[in-house]
């Protein structure tokens, strides 16, 4: 059963896309054209198109602001959307994933430099709309999204390195995921408190609640990369155990001590493309070796830990509500 989108998503879209096109309308029209085709405006030959992510981070961020008794700060949810597509850009091209929302991916279609140089567009106009709004308010965001945009920089860079390691830890590979996703969705969850001035207790609490809510959110995308389905991730499936991505479940699985877990460090260390049996094998190693059920407990007390970090925010019960569906929406399984 599909998840009932929360209403926080389509609003925050139809608040903040606006804002987007507008700050993507100022880029040169070759990079203006990726952009659009990213974002989902636009089909390859540039004529309009319905698509686009779920625009949950501008909705973390109208959410935050209504924590803090404000209007939904608009610059701050563009800014964050912003830099969440050019780490998408960017990342499709690092990890050679030619598809994205059942589409190819714009590195694939418009070439690699291309992807690369509307990647560095959209994180520069993250920092204009901050720069342009120009409140106090706005300069703490900036410092916040500049923090997180670092960490998500090196989250990344650890992903890719574990890839070229024979052996990774669970807490360093824990704190990559926490790197990699959790700070852009903590930095989200507090940037309309911080735009609107709210005080450090509340906008301490909602970066932990999106901390926590971001890793448990990258556990279900890791597991997912090995056991969903193409119709639902937009991936080909086993992709990344393809890739031979050191994602959770499979650095649990290796490091758990089970004869599965060594047969999958052997199966994983063969040299070449894994073909399609042996990929199948690995996905099962993977299960027997106890990754699996350790990585859906792991999202659970992850999400678990979110509430209580959302609790001490001492918010609106409302307000509450519609955090706490947004966490549940995105760590679902079947989405």
């Amino acid at each position: 059963m599909t998840p009932v989108v929360p209403c926080a998503l389509p609003a925050a879209r139809e608040l903040v896309e606006p804002v987007l096109r507008a700050a993507v309308d100022r880029l040169d029209p070759v990079t203006r054209r990726v952009a659009a085709y990213h974002f989902g405006w636009a089909d390859p030959q540039g004529r309009p198109a319905d698509g686009g992510g779920k625009a949950l981070r501008p909705a973390l961020v109208v959410l935050s602001s209504k924590a803090a008794g404000a209007e939904p700060d608009l610059p701050a949810a563009a800014a964050v959307e912003l830099v969440h597509a050019f780490s998408l850009l960017h990342d499709d091209i690092m990890d050679g994933d030619r598809t994205r929302r059942h589409r190819p991916a714009a590195w694939a279609l418009f070439g690699r430099a291309e992807a690369i140089l509307a990647g560095d567009a959209l994180l520069s106009l993250a920092g204009e709309l901050l720069a342009v709004a120009g409140t106090p308010g706005h300069a703490a965001v900036a410092r916040s999204l500049g923090a997180a945009t670092r960490r998500l920089i090196a989250g990344q860079a650890a992903d890719l390195a574990f890839e070229r390691r024979g052996e990774v830890g669970l807490e360093e590979c824990l704190r990559m995921s926490s790197d990699k996703t959790g700070a852009l969705l903590s930095c989200a969850c507090a940037a309309g408190a911080l735009a609107a001035g709210a005080g450090d207790g509340l906008t301490r609490a909602l970066a932990a609640f999106g901390e926590e809510a971001g890793l448990a959110f990258q556990l279900v995308d890791d597991l997912l990369g090995i056991w969903g389905s193409p119709e639902i991730t937009g991936k080909p499936v086993l992709s990344d155990l393809r890739a031979r991505k050191k994602t959770l479940p499979v650095v649990a699985a290796l490091t758990g001590g089970t004869p599965a877990g060594a047969r999958l460090a052997g199966l994983l260390a063969r040299p070449g493309p894994l073909p399609e049996r042996d990929l199948r094998e690995a996905a099962g190693l993977v299960e027997d070796a106890g990754g699996r059920a350790w990585a859906e407990a792991e999202a659970k007390h992850r999400l678990d830990v979110a509430h209580r970090r959302l609790a001490d925010a001492g918010l609106p019960a409302a307000v509450h509500a519609e955090f706490l569906d947004v966490a549940a929406f995105i760590t679902a399984r079947d989405h």
